[in-house]
């Protein structure tokens, strides 16, 4: 059976989730999965270098098949969507230097996807995350919001071509 590989990325300047699972006919499990803490005291632009180096250290580490993120996001204000724009920016550019390729998903598709409602909170997504992987833990919200955006995208892969995602 055909093993894949997905990448999850949930981005942020100061804490992105970050998860890579493998998939293998309906069993998934998880390689890795974290998240990428910048201090207050880093730079923005330090931040984003920091990203883009951890995302690449994954795709070098795990060799990926394919990556995912969350697509649309709202913030309350334009510096903030323009912070988080970048960040996810710099995700899209380390997949694309390694011939990646990404798909987006809402977060409400991921929620539901992975837990069955798309309201469902971070802990609910959290718990069922850990249960479907069989996690010892619940993983912290940033590395399990990665984590559930892999799994909706595997979920995802399961359909037939004309209904499935494409890269973006």
């Amino acid at each position: 059976m055909n093993k894949v590989r997905i990448l999850g990325v949930d981005t942020s300047l100061r804490s992105s989730g970050v998860a890579v699972i493998e998939v293998s006919g309906q069993q998934m499990r998880a390689l890795a999965y974290g998240r990428i803490h910048n201090k207050a005291a880093l730079s923005h632009t330090g931040c984003l270098a920091a990203i883009h180096r951890e995302v690449d250290k994954l795709i070098t580490e795990f060799s990926p098949d394919e990556a995912v993120i969350e697509g649309a996001f709202f913030a309350k204000n334009a510096k903030t969507a323009m912070i988080l724009g970048q960040a996810r920016g710099v995700v899209l550019a380390a997949c694309a230097l390694r011939n990646l390729p990404v798909y987006e998903y809402s977060p409400r598709s991921i929620k539901q996807a992975t837990v069955g409602a798309g309201a469902a909170t971070k802990d609910q997504v959290a718990k069922m995350v850990a249960r479907l992987l069989g996690l010892a833990e619940i993983p912290q919200d940033d590395a399990a919001d990665a984590l559930a955006a892999a799994i909706c995208h595997a979920h995802q892969r399961g359909l037939p071509e004309a209904l499935r995602s494409k890269p973006v």
